[in-house]
């Protein structure tokens, strides 16, 4: 249960699923059931099905990248600064680049302020799509990819905070630090039940974030970030089995759940934007980027990763799919044909970066195995000569 690429598999099967069952004449119940509101007026919730998978189970796969992610900064391949900077840098351009085509395109248009939709990375969805092809690509890939895609989300979710939130609520967010800071402390004390500590202060947290009007998967990863790093490896071992078997087919199939939209007239620059932003705005900013941070480096401080590495990685950055969705409702959600251009653009351009970095993978990991297998009779020949 914790092998990425069986859950990458069930995770993109249900993507599928999702995807045929939404255009098909059980379409409209489905959808509806994803839609249907619950009310927790309560506690001042009202939230449909389909946002407490993205937001709230969703938080569970925040909370394992961002164990992954912290242990990487302080112990692992991104324990330099220097190292660090390389798919920070890379995560910038990938949302510069993506935007300014958009932007380009869409430049004295009502569509421009869908400017942030090709911005966004799914993590989720890319590295399932790396645990299935890129078998052979050395560890390097996957850190990079998964720090990368979690600056890129961080970034994609501080512009609807800034742009398209109108509830953003300066209490909650205090009360959100203030939460964090209690988890910190508690982290380093000695209190016997470590779990029971982590799920209530993770509700609390979870809870603030919502009422602040700020993406409340972010709770994920502040509560990942926060756990100590000698302490994530435990914590991703019982975490991640309900993550990979049970939050992401969930999440793919809801996010998916899309009606392929239909669009009227000749000009579509809104949908241009998206697809083209997607498919050749991220490997452009991330691939460019990535290298010439790297390149900037010491030799000893560089990641073991050339620009035929992070291509693949770039491609896959392409696939936006729930956040880039998001986007697209908030800003066009009173103009029906912009949004079915932004949606079809999500997806055929999710689509495609998927499947072109899936078959660069493929074959990138190959020539690196091929490699592998070309140094062990190498070292064995020197060996028995010596």
């Amino acid at each position: 249960m914790k092998s990425e690429r069986n859950a990458a598999m069930i995770m993109l099967t249900a993507a599928m699923i999702g995807l045929v069952l939404a255009n098909s004449p059980f379409g409209e119940p489905l959808l509806s059931s994803i839609a249907f509101k619950l009310d927790f007026s309560l506690i001042g919730i009202e939230i449909t099905v389909g946002h407490v998978v993205s937001d709230l189970f969703l938080a569970l796969f925040f909370l394992v990248a961002g164990l992954e992610l912290k242990y990487e900064l302080k112990i692992g391949t991104l324990s330099s600064p220097r190292k660090a900077m390389v798919p920070v840098i890379a995560a910038l351009a990938g949302v510069i680049v993506p935007s300014s085509i958009y932007a380009y395109l869409n430049s004295g248009t009502a569509g421009i302020v869908g400017w942030p939709i090709p911005a966004a990375t799914d993590i989720a969805f890319a590295l399932g799509v790396l645990a299935i092809f890129g078998r052979g690509m050395p560890t390097a890939a996957r850190i990079f990819l998964l720090a990368l895609a979690i600056f890129d989300d961080l970034i994609a979710i501080s512009i609807i905070a800034i742009f398209y939130t109108t509830k953003l609520e300066p209490s909650w967010l205090i009360a959100s630090f203030l939460v964090a800071g209690a988890f910190r402390f508690a982290e380093k004390s000695r209190f016997p039940n470590k779990w029971l500590i982590r799920a209530s202060f993770g509700l609390v947290l979870w809870y603030t974030i919502y009422q602040s009007g700020v993406h409340a998967t972010v709770a994920g990863v502040l509560l990942g970030i926060l756990i100590p790093a000698v302490r994530t490896n435990a914590a991703m071992s019982k975490v991640q089995p309900a993550t990979n078997f049970f939050v992401l087919p969930i999440f793919a199939f809801t996010a998916v759940a899309v009606v392929m939209p239909t669009m009227a007239g000749d000009s579509q620059p809104v949908f241009s934007g998206v697809f083209f932003g997607l498919v050749v705005g991220k490997v452009v900013g991330i691939s460019i980027a990535a290298v010439v941070a790297n390149r900037l480096l010491r030799p000893k401080d560089r990641l073991p990763l050339t620009i035929l590495d992070f291509v693949p990685l770039g491609l896959l950055a392409g696939i936006g799919f729930t956040v880039s969705l998001l986007i697209a409702h908030l800003a066009f959600i009173d103009d029906r044909e912009l949004y079915a251009q932004a949606t079809l653009g999500v997806l055929l351009g999710s689509f495609v970066a998927m499947a072109l970095g899936g078959t660069a993978l493929w074959f990138r990991g190959r020539w690196h195995l091929s490699k592998k297998k070309k140094a062990k009779p190498a070292r064995s020949k020197s060996r028995s000569a010596k």
